[in-house]
């Protein structure tokens, strides 16, 4: 209801605002008039709903609206409306321009004529007239409903994108898994070494009892006879070292020994003897 108010107010206000002009002022719709007609209305501004009336003696005169045409020709044989009852009016119902001419022949060539161009300002009046339209507003909500659309856009769109990168980050982490297997592998050599190193281990319990055999070489003065001697039984013993690593290693061990022993009970002795000599020899020249 207030809509309809407000459409009929305003056409109210459009009905009271429209003027009534008088085409040549005081002397009417004539043949010579003071002013030519044209500055007449170069004067006003036209608008829809404006009026013209054309004041002039009845059955003298009479008022044709014509095409552009038939008004640069003066031609009076198609008019689009002719107005001859003396005090005519024409109601503006459009924008543009307008032609008017006499319909007494001679006296459009005279100047009796008239062009004008209504403005299209008014023309705003006939957009509240679609105003009946906000009877469907209610559905306008309908309207927003639409708005999902869009929103269904964005999350197609980015969840592709995201989700096919991260299968692609476990992808290197099998390559790293291949590594750890590689470290165990040299693990079990280091675990051959330890069975090596007590093998010297019985080395030194063997020197002890290898001891007291030098001691009768050294007693004799026959100490390079007896080395070789023991040399030999020391050299046989590592042929069956080879099937047995920790026995093979045991006899050779004790040769060095009494090699270094019976030398130097044998410089020992040299030793020794020189001495006495020595003094002998120093007690004889005293």
């Amino acid at each position: 209801m207030k809509v309809l108010l407000a459409v009929l107010l305003m056409g109210l206000i459009a009905t009271t605002s429209a003027y009534d002009y008088y085409v040549g002022g005081r002397e009417g719709w004539s043949q010579s008039p003071s002013a030519s007609y044209s500055q007449w209305a170069q004067r006003i501004r036209f608008h829809v709903h404006d009026k013209l009336v054309f004041k002039y003696k009845k059955g003298e005169d009479s008022v044709l609206a014509v095409k552009k045409e038939d008004y640069d020709s003066c031609s009076t044989s198609n008019p689009i409306e002719k107005m001859e009852d003396g005090d005519s009016v024409f109601d503006i119902d459009r924008s543009g321009p307008f032609y008017f001419i006499s319909g007494v022949d001679g006296k459009c060539a005279k100047g009796q004529k008239l062009v004008i161009v209504v403005l299209a300002e008014r023309n705003k009046k006939p957009t509240p007239t679609p105003t009946p339209t906000p009877s469907s507003s209610p559905p306008a909500p309908s309207v927003p409903v639409a708005s999902p659309s869009p929103s269904v856009m964005p999350p197609t769109s980015p969840s592709p994108t995201p989700s096919a990168e991260p299968p692609m980050v476990p992808s290197p982490a099998p390559t790293p898994s291949a590594d750890p297997p590689m470290v165990p592998s040299p693990v079990p050599s280091p675990s051959t070494e330890p069975p090596m190193v007590p093998s010297p281990a019985p080395t030194p319990s063997t020197e002890p009892p290898m001891v007291p055999s030098p001691s009768p070489s050294a007693a004799s003065p026959n100490s390079p006879t007896a080395p070789p001697s023991l040399s030999p039984s020391n050299v046989s013993p590592p042929a069956p070292s080879i099937s047995m690593p920790p026995g093979s290693q045991s006899p050779p061990a004790p040769s060095p020994p009494g090699k270094n022993d019976s030398s130097d009970s044998a410089a020992a002795a040299s030793s020794s003897f020189l001495g006495l000599l020595l003094l002998l020899f120093c007690s004889v020249m005293a």
